[in-house]
């Protein structure tokens, strides 16, 4: 399926790095363990990390039910991921660039009201961050729930961008030699898990995170 192509989600510039297939924004989105969460409050904008799940067309959101932002049952909002994977050196300044996979979703998060839909929801999101671990560790229990309110973002209006490749250097500097030139690749990896200090010895690391 390929991608929309409202004014929101249509790139204004370098559209040659734009993605249509919607295979490449559930690629860039399952990738990811953050997102920015971009809304308006009290007339200015606000952005904040948070985790999210994909579960198909649909992006789970979650947040605190006494978050003043979050009363309403639908929140307009956009929603944005992003992977750096190298810095471009070029030999002018003016040339920098980065290499990445970027995806920008918009449109009206609407309030996860079912509980089989909540339960779905938030065992989405956890999965996302470690799958397996929804099953391992303990569910939420009802003042939990009741804590938390969920949110569900449809996929159906977004954009991917992305770069890769060598700098754009000038012709006129690329026969000066003025610098070096090059990309410094740039990778997110997960390091040893470290047990908690109050851990019982005779806990072991489970298969989900060995």
């Amino acid at each position: 399926m390929t991608l929309s192509t409202t004014a929101r989600s249509t790139l204004g510039r370098n559209r040659d790095r734009a993605a249509t297939d919607s295979a490449e924004l559930h690629a860039v989105l399952d990738e990811g363990r953050v997102c920015h969460l971009g809304f308006v409050r009290d007339g200015a904008p606000v952005v904040l990390p948070t985790a999210y799940g994909r579960d198909g067309d649909t992006l789970y959101l979650h947040g605190s039910s006494g978050a003043r932002y979050l009363a309403g049952d639908e929140l307009p909002c956009c929603v944005t991921v992003t992977h750096l994977d190298g810095i471009v050196h070029a030999r002018a300044v003016m040339h920098f660039s980065m290499n990445y996979r970027s995806a920008v979703v918009h449109g009206v998060a609407r309030k996860v009201t079912d509980p089989h839909a909540r339960w779905h929801a938030l065992r989405t999101i956890v999965e996302h961050l470690t799958p397996g671990a929804w099953e391992h560790a303990r569910h939420p229990d009802a003042k939990e729930l009741a804590a938390t309110v969920v949110f569900a973002l449809d996929l159906t209006e977004a954009s991917v961008k992305r770069r890769s490749g060598p700098p754009s250097d000038d012709d006129a500097d690329v026969s000066a030699d003025l610098a070096w030139a090059g990309v410094v690749p740039v990778s997110t990896v997960t390091g040893i898990p470290e047990p908690a200090p109050d851990l019982p010895g005779h806990r072991a690391l489970p298969p989900h995170l060995g």
